[in-house]
């Protein structure tokens, strides 16, 4: 249920960006939620099929890159803090998130989110089918 909250809540996103100008929609009032930073992500996040932006410090990144490594996954990996425009890109992923954490994980391009929605969704087995469908599992 968490995961379709967030894939709501970036379908919405989405929506309203291409209103502002992005998508054809023309410029209208809200033109200021066009972000270069959230494109880059968006963009970045839809090149593979599970993508994780991570620091490399982090023991909770380290948790989850072991969890899909452990699933047979072979994910992107983003460590932000070894990118120059790492800070941008966190930044990016807090406008997404609603809130500042790290990891932050997409699957087949969908926001998953941080790693509290990842283990609820590994927990009630939901995630599983979205690595399926996404074609970074074939179990």
């Amino acid at each position: 249920m968490q995961y379709e909250a967030a894939e709501a809540w970036a379908a919405a996103y989405m929506a309203a960006a291409a209103a502002a100008g992005r998508g054809g929609g023309g410029g209208g009032g809200g033109a200021g939620m066009w972000d270069p930073a959230v494109e880059r992500v968006e963009r970045l996040a839809a090149e593979s099929a599970v993508v994780i932006f991570s620091v490399s410090s982090c023991c909770m990144c380290h948790a989850v890159k072991r969890l899909f490594c452990g699933m047979g996954v072979n994910p992107t990996v983003y460590e932000l803090d070894e990118d120059p425009r790492g800070k941008e890109i966190e930044r990016a992923l807090t406008r997404l998130l609603g809130s500042a954490a790290v990891p932050v994980v997409f699957v087949g391009g969908k926001l998953v989110g941080a790693m509290d929605r990842v283990m609820a969704s590994h927990i009630n087995g939901t995630l599983v089918p979205l690595l399926k469908e996404a074609g970074a599992l074939w179990l």
